[in-house]
């Protein structure tokens, strides 16, 4: 079985199933710092309280992807959400399927990410690792404790590839 996947724009209806959108365009916000700063809260449902987890943040530095790219496995992470943001302005893609015992082939997306924008997935949302176009380093904001928080499904027969 052949499957090609092309990236659309992300957008907060057909993102909703799997997370997140960061990004502060359209959001409320309030001054600081004696108005020196904007702060806008709450901009991603950050879960990883299961089993007593906590919320880590992380720096990955990415390498960039070629396309089309073969996509060999997808990952969940059952226990808590998992957000991606870039630490310089740069757009990334990403790779998702809806939660299950395994990646449904026939509903698997991809999205653009546009520059000055994160995501946040949702618990049990199947994805493929980051895929950046850049060098690039990411802020990820994630789950660590105890109890098995990645869950690994490699394609076996199944041929599929996401271009750009």
């Amino acid at each position: 079985m052949n499957i090609k996947i092309k990236p659309k724009k992300i957008n907060k209806k057909n993102f909703n199933k799997f997370g997140q959108i960061i990004d502060t365009s359209k959001k409320k916000y309030f001054r600081i710092n004696n108005g020196y700063a904007k702060r806008y809260d709450n901009l991603g449902k950050i879960d990883t309280s299961t089993n007593k987890g906590k919320t880590i943040v992380s720096i990955f530095s990415a390498k960039p992807r070629r396309f089309p790219m073969k996509v060999d496995m997808m990952e969940k992470h059952p226990l808590g959400s998992q957000a991606f943001i870039p630490m310089k302005e740069t757009s990334f893609l990403v790779f998702v399927a809806p939660k299950g015992n395994k990646p449904n082939l026939k509903k698997i997306e991809s999205f653009r990410i546009p520059k000055q924008t994160g995501i946040n997935l949702n618990p049990g949302i199947w994805h493929f690792p980051l895929i950046s176009t850049k060098n690039m380093n990411f802020l990820v904001v994630d789950r660590k404790g105890k109890g098995k928080n990645l869950i690994i499904h490699k394609f076996k027969k199944e041929r599929i590839y996401l271009s750009r």
